[in-house]
């Protein structure tokens, strides 16, 4: 399964439980860590745990190691490591606080309509 696959799991894995305003930065050249990190924030922490767990469910069935989860008793920000892909599931508020979208604001967005339909 290439990367971009991997992400488009995710992705869909996170619409499936109403993550809101999901992103994708293509790491490509930038980041040594992963080729895509995927961004996406819940409003309550069992909405956080939900999103990070259905992506965790979802790829663990397309037979992609969970190579790390992390935050998940806390909540508020929850990183899920499938290798090329780093899932970041945010509370709304950690979100904005972090801002990772600004702290990486050399890496181009993905086009993710083909995934949230």
């Amino acid at each position: 399964m290439t990367e971009r696959e991997i992400l488009s799991v995710a992705v869909k894995a996170a619409d499936d439980k109403k993550a809101e305003d999901i992103v994708a930065l293509n790491m490509k050249g930038i980041s040594l860590v992963a080729d895509y990190f995927m961004i996406c924030h819940g409003n309550s922490e069992k909405q956080v745990q939900a999103i990070a767990r259905e992506i965790k469910e979802k790829a663990e069935e397309q037979q992609i190691p969970v190579k790390r989860l992390e935050g998940f008793d806390e909540a508020k920000w929850i990183l899920v490591d499938l290798g090329d892909v780093v899932v970041h599931v945010f509370h709304k508020d950690e979100r904005a606080y972090y801002n990772l979208e600004r702290l990486w604001g050399d890496a181009p967005l993905e086009d993710l309509a083909s995934d949230l339909q």
